[in-house]
């Protein structure tokens, strides 16, 4: 009940006010459990998706989202609660990793559908890298439900990172034909399965969304981004510091020969 008065609110009100687009409604089962793997651009990703199904998707949220202080927060995480998103507390990785794929199996054994971003978090800069092989593989092996990939476009453009109030614009969404991975069911130990699998669905995501793959992890990626930012910045107090020491000679060299032509005035005389 708490869901669907959500949907019918936030939902409608998204669909209303950015008009997003969809390809491949057909794709989603009417019924029965599925995995929907989507890349990941924008913190809104988590509301578009959801508002444009018949069905209930649960993601495994950061334990941020229900957390966060302020008004933002508050409506941020009553959304999520009524739509059913689950917490997990990303402190520790390993055991949020665990947390979210027993979450996720849950979810399955409920005949509903799991969302999860195989990337790990937001891309930083729109483009599509390498997806982790924990969550989305094993959870597909563990049970034999299809995965559906499923592209955002142009989120990143609405919400950008920093970024409160979203820019009115028309978002889309294209789903993807279901990928049957029951053929490896049960062998979710075998990390050159779990590679296998993960990788064939982030191909099927990058034809989706156009996007360019990086066959890196998005959060090194964002390291790599803030370290280069941070060597920016530091060159540039560095330059800016070279600059004052080199005004500071200059005025130094020219009150030292102003003083020495003073003094050569006065010998003259």
């Amino acid at each position: 009940m708490i869901y669907g008065a959500m949907k019918f609110s936030i939902g409608g009100s998204l669909k209303l006010a950015f008009r997003p687009w969809v390809e491949g409604l057909e794709n989603i089962p009417a019924e029965g459990p599925a995995i929907l793997a989507s890349n990941h651009l924008s913190f809104s990703d988590s509301f578009f998706l959801p508002a444009v199904l018949d069905r209930k998707v649960t993601f495994i949220a950061k334990a941020e989202y229900f957390t966060s202080p302020g008004v933002k927060g508050k409506l941020t995480a009553a959304f999520f609660k009524g739509v059913g998103q689950l917490p997990v507390d990303r402190s520790g990785a390993r055991g949020a990793g665990e947390a979210a794929i027993k979450s996720g199996i849950e979810v399955i054994e409920r005949g509903e559908l799991f969302g999860i971003y195989p990337e790990g978090t937001r891309s930083p800069d729109g483009r599509l890298y390498r997806g982790k092989p924990g969550g989305l593989a094993r959870v597909a092996l563990a049970t034999g439900a299809p995965v559906i990939p499923v592209a955002m476009i142009d989120t990143e453009k609405i919400q950008p990172p920093g970024k409160v109030v979203p820019k009115l614009m028309r978002p889309g969404i294209r789903i993807g034909k279901p990928l049957d991975f029951s053929r490896y069911q049960g062998m979710d130990g075998d990390r050159f399965i779990l590679r296998s699998v993960t990788d064939e669905v982030m191909y099927e995501i990058m034809k989706l969304s156009g996007q360019e793959y990086v066959d890196i992890y998005a959060t090194a990626a964002k390291r790599q981004i803030a370290d280069a930012e941070k060597a920016e910045k530091a060159a540039k107090a560095a330059g800016k510091a070279a600059d004052k020491a080199a005004e500071k000679a200059e005025k130094a060299a020219e009150a030292e020969k102003a003083e020495k032509a003073a003094e050569a005035g006065k010998t003259a005389e």
